[in-house]
């Protein structure tokens, strides 16, 4: 594919979060810098948010990368919409441990036998719980109960949580309250501004020996800028397809058109819908620049759907937590179009290289017949 084209070792712009990619920008040098305070302390819950594709996962495997296993041994939890006890269950399957026809009893039994056995072994536990946005109240309860297991005054168990915007409302809620007494640290991870996005392009190109080749031009990074609000998923999608296009017209350089040929694509793949976003957030007076600028994600995400603005009235919600429904529904739909965004772009390279390969046996063919 476009790679070898370039020259390059290896796909500068993958979407499956790759800590040797790993980028310093100054939020994520913060965020990290928390995590890493959090384990000195080891104790207590360190929690991190931030939008979809912001990097976290990135954050927190690059983290992990640091760890030093003979010191700490790491668990990592991807929650999903289950109740306590299968919460529990988890927990203890990250840990590597029997969870099967386990009452909750001895789960938790379990587990804190588990921790004890590290600490005579001069050894920690760290659980990492992303999209903790997917949590039920008595899921966060459970593992704040799971963070009570001390021997003396040593904590057995520290948790880092990593989620959504909406896990952060989570935590500010009344019954969170004992939960936020444990909470050593917060941060909100934000997006890029301008320069760094720049730099992170160059960084990721170079991480694979990159060049020059191909050249972005003058206003090309402040455009990717603009059209992706600087979060590095959308950064990638697009910086992505910009290759694969460049690479289909045996392009060099990148320009500012260049750029929105790409955003307009991507914007008829994945429908009208962000179009539609567009005039609903910006108006009329908003023009065709906030139709272009609504093809990447929340005003600006890679194939925005239309925003979901249901009347809950019927449901007799109050308005934070109508709010809250409207926010969970839209961060799915967002998160199922950069899925689908993705499995076309898989498509699209898969066809190519077909047809690469139609086309070397067409010549191979023809070089006998000439023969």
């Amino acid at each position: 594919m476009y790679e070898s084209f370039y020259g390059l070792s290896g796909k500068p712009f993958q979407l499956n979060p790759d800590p040797s990619f790993f980028f310093g920008s100054k939020g994520h040098r913060r965020a990290l810098a928390y995590l890493e305070y959090g384990l000195h302390q080891s104790e207590g819950f360190i929690v991190i948010t931030g939008e979809i594709g912001a990097g976290k996962t990135t954050l927190v495997r690059s983290l992990l990368q640091k760890l030093d296993v003979k010191k700490v041994v790491a668990a990592q939890l991807v929650s999903t919409h289950l109740d306590a006890e299968d919460t529990l269950r988890l927990v203890a399957a990250a840990f590597g441990l029997p969870n099967k026809q386990l009452k909750k009893a001895d789960l938790l039994l379990s587990i804190e036998m588990f921790l004890l056995s590290l600490t005579a072994a001069g050894k920690r536990a760290l659980l990492i719980v992303d999209e903790a946005q997917n949590l039920t109240p008595r899921a966060i309860e459970e593992l704040r109960m799971l963070s009570n297991f001390q021997l003396g005054e040593h904590a057995l168990l520290q948790s880092f949580l990593v989620g959504q915007p909406e896990f952060r409302e989570t935590m500010q809620s009344p019954d969170m309250q004992q939960l936020r007494q444990r909470v050593i640290a917060s941060y909100h991870l934000g997006p890029m501004d301008p320069a760094e996005t720049e730099a992170y392009i160059e960084h990721r190109l170079k991480h694979v020996g990159w060049r020059g080749s191909p050249a972005f031009l003058a206003g090309t990074h402040e455009a990717i800028f603009k059209a992706t609000d600087g979060v590095p998923r959308r950064i990638n999608t697009l910086c992505d397809r910009l290759m694969l296009a460049g690479f289909l017209t045996g392009a060099t350089a990148f320009s500012t058109e260049e750029v929105a040929v790409v955003v307009s694509e991507i914007r008829d793949e994945a429908g009208d819908a962000a179009a539609a976003a567009a005039v609903a957030k910006h108006g009329d007076s908003g023009g065709a620049a906030a139709t272009g600028r609504a093809a990447f994600g929340g005003s600006h995400m890679v194939g925005a759907p239309a925003l979901f603005d249901m009347d809950l009235s019927q449901f007799k919600l109050d308005a934070p937590s109508a709010q809250r429904v409207r926010d969970f529904v839209n961060a799915q739909q967002a998160g199922y179009l950069e899925d689908r965004l993705s499995r076309i772009e898989r498509t699209l390279e898969q066809t190519i290289a077909m047809l690469g390969e139609l086309a070397d046996r067409s010549l191979d063919a023809s070089s006998r017949e000439a023969e």
